[in-house]
């Protein structure tokens, strides 16, 4: 098979899976103008139209639909083939691109990072810190790390721990407001709550019992944050209770800036998942970040802490 036929199926399967032109040169880096010369000189080869083309949209043809299934299958194969013959050799070299929640990013993995890049020297690492859902083909992000339950199918998702929370509040606030002995007592207070920047959805705070009932409390929500870093800042200036990451507060607890509270209602735990796109063959530079992700949580200091508090890590 030429080379440039191979090249030109590449296109076509990226312009298919982003029905633009102009999105599948930007993620491939070349001009657009490329794309289509390759594209219609494919066409005039095959003798068939594979796509439709408008000055808003690309769909694909049903000669095209067909072709593109044969296509993906081929390239797999090819990938998969290079991928075997280069694994047992090859170090993990080029640009990996992650994405990472803004909190976890801060506290935990970006400070272990050295250790990351000194083991593999060949890497060149480009780290996004977001809580939005991110498309990883359009974006062309290797691989993203996210907490809470996922429902995307098209992507990998390997479970590498989970996050416990507790509920606390600044002494300030509690001296203010008194100290609920009670989830009906939690009626009168002020809890800072945590919105959703992509759905403005607020997130509520759950209270769950030794039974495992799940309690619903309407606390007032006269204040909520889209930002981690300005939750927690907004629980220590005294503005409500939190509902927030152990490896956050204990600190803070340690001093008695923080009290607990009801720590026999304990916040449901957050399963964290390193998610990447499904495929045949998981790269090397994606395989080291996933290997390395995953031993970090079960290793970190910060998230395996004993103190007073309940584990927090529970792989």
């Amino acid at each position: 098979m030429a080379i440039d036929r191979l090249h030109a199926m590449r296109l076509f399967a990226r312009v298919v899976e982003l029905q633009s032109f102009t999105r599948a040169a930007q993620s491939l880096n070349i001009a657009k103008a490329n794309v289509s010369t390759a594209l219609a000189n494919l066409e005039a080869e095959l003798g068939v139209r594979l796509l439709n083309r408008t000055t808003r949209h690309v769909s694909v043809t049903p000669d095209g639909a067909a072709y593109y299934e044969r296509v993906v299958r081929i390239l797999a194969e090819i990938e998969d083939t290079e991928a075997s013959l280069r694994q047992a050799t090859a170090a993990p070299r080029g640009k990996l691109r992650i994405d990472l929640p803004g909190i976890l990013s801060r506290w935990i993995i970006i400070p272990a990072l050295p250790d990351f890049m000194d083991r593999y020297p060949d890497l060149e690492l480009q780290v996004g810190t977001s809580d939005r859902p991110v498309d990883l083909l359009e974006e062309g992000v290797d691989c993203v790390v996210r907490g809470g339950s996922q429902a995307d199918s098209t992507l990998i998702a390997r479970r590498i721990g989970e996050l416990r929370f507790v509920r606390c509040a600044s002494r300030g606030y509690l001296d203010r407001h008194g100290r609920p002995g009670t989830l009906e007592e939690l009626s009168r207070h002020r809890a800072v709550h945590y919105f959703s920047s992509r759905t403005g959805r607020i997130m509520e705070h759950d209270y769950v019992d030794d039974s495992g009932e799940t309690h619903n409390i309407d606390m007032p929500k006269r204040f909520s944050v889209n930002d981690g870093d300005a939750y927690f800042a907004a629980g220590l200036a005294g503005m409500g209770i939190l509902e927030a990451p152990t490896f956050m507060v204990q600190q803070r607890l340690a001093t008695g800036e923080l009290e607990l509270v009801l720590p026999s209602y304990e916040p449901t735990p957050t399963p964290l998942f390193v998610m990447y796109p499904q495929s045949r063959h998981l790269s090397a530079k994606v395989r080291a970040f996933v290997e390395w992700v995953a031993e970090l949580f079960q290793t970190s200091d910060l998230l395996n802490q004993r103190t007073a508090l309940p584990v927090i890590f529970t792989p």
